[in-house]
């Protein structure tokens, strides 16, 4: 089969692999779309994303979709010919934290495109068959790979317990903080806000769902005179994410979402004085149902973050577009292209 095969920082090159075997209660699917992420591109600009380094050739690429083409011995629950969106992480499903139900938080987590792992920039791929999700036909192969970027956007709305009613703060219109606009939505938010400094991305965000928006290059957010009861910080920048905390109103919720820098000052008077709860996240867990309702329901739609699209042996464009084209919301990879 193909690979695209990050060597290096800033050097993809296309190989021949074998096809791998499923082993044990797992399936063998064919890639049909993977949507590019920030990490892969972190990855190819970096070589690395906090303590995770590329030492070694990686492939690339965590939002995939497919269909089962073959099963491992012992593997049931899945027909050849099923459609199938991937949940790229794999936990060991036996240590405290598995037991209780936070598998994202797994220290032995296999997570598809984090080092050392290989992701599905390529043409197959194999998983345990219990996180290959069948989904419907009325979702596009693109719209099941996004079925990812979604579930945390879901996790964030869950542990931010927003609800009926909540008001509600998002920070950064790219993929994430547009995926988290239908989310909150979806959980019944009664006011979305959404920042950036990008117009048209900002106008998108209020196509999808936003009740407001602010162009912070153009006015201040400080000056907004929005209070809400929610922050999902998805920009990762820190100077807009202490600025946002100061706007949240008394017993309200932040959640960190984007991954900015390893060091954030904080407004620590007023998370104190408000009471505020602040928490990160970390992918999600148990989130795949939902994502798959919402979006075959109609609640989101993720076939609207696609902008742009390539073949297998154009990885490496899919990876750099946004430095050519400011347009850009999602790159899609079609390996079958």
């Amino acid at each position: 089969m193909r690979v695209a095969v990050l060597r290096g920082v800033h050097d993809v090159m296309l190989e021949q692999r074998p096809v791998p075997e499923p082993g044990p209660g797992e399936v063998l699917v064919q890639v049909l779309a993977v949507g590019t992420c920030g990490s892969d591109v972190h990855y190819y600009e970096h070589g690395r994303i906090g303590d995770f380094v590329v030492r070694q050739p990686l492939v690339l690429g965590h939002e995939p979709s497919g269909v089962v083409v073959a099963r491992g011995p012992d593997t049931t629950g899945h027909d050849i010919g099923q459609r199938v969106a991937l949940e790229p992480g794999v936990p060991c499903a036996r240590c405290a934290q598995c037991g209780l139900g936070r598998y994202n938080l797994c220290p032995g987590m296999r997570f598809f495109g984090t080092p050392p792992i290989d992701g599905a920039f390529c043409e197959y791929v194999t998983l345990r068959a219990e996180f290959a999700h069948a989904v419907p036909d009325r979702l596009t192969d693109e719209a099941a790979g996004l079925l990812e970027p979604l579930s945390v956007g879901v996790w964030a709305c869950r542990k931010a317990r927003v609800q009926p009613g909540s008001r509600v703060l998002i920070t950064g219109a790219g993929p994430i903080g547009l995926v988290a606009v239908q989310a909150a939505r979806a959980f019944g938010a009664s006011e979305i806000v959404v920042t950036d400094v990008n117009a048209r991305r900002l106008r998108v965000a209020a196509e999808l769902g936003a009740t407001g928006t602010i162009d912070v290059a153009a006015y201040s957010l400080a000056d907004a005179g929005y209070e809400p009861d929610v922050l999902l910080e998805c920009s990762g920048a820190p100077a807009a994410t202490a600025e946002a905390i100061r706007l949240v109103g008394r017993a309200g919720r932040v959640v960190l979402v984007g991954m900015g820098g390893d060091e954030l000052t904080l407004p620590l008077a007023h998370l104190q004085r408000y009471e505020i709860e602040l928490t990160g996240t970390f992918r999600y867990a148990n989130t795949w149902p939902a994502a798959i309702a919402l979006a075959s329901g109609g609640d989101v739609d993720l076939d609207r973050l696609v902008t742009h699209r390539f073949g297998l042996a154009e990885v490496e464009q899919a990876l750099t577009i946004g430095n050519r084209d400011s347009s850009v919301l999602k790159a899609v990879v079609r390996p079958d292209a």
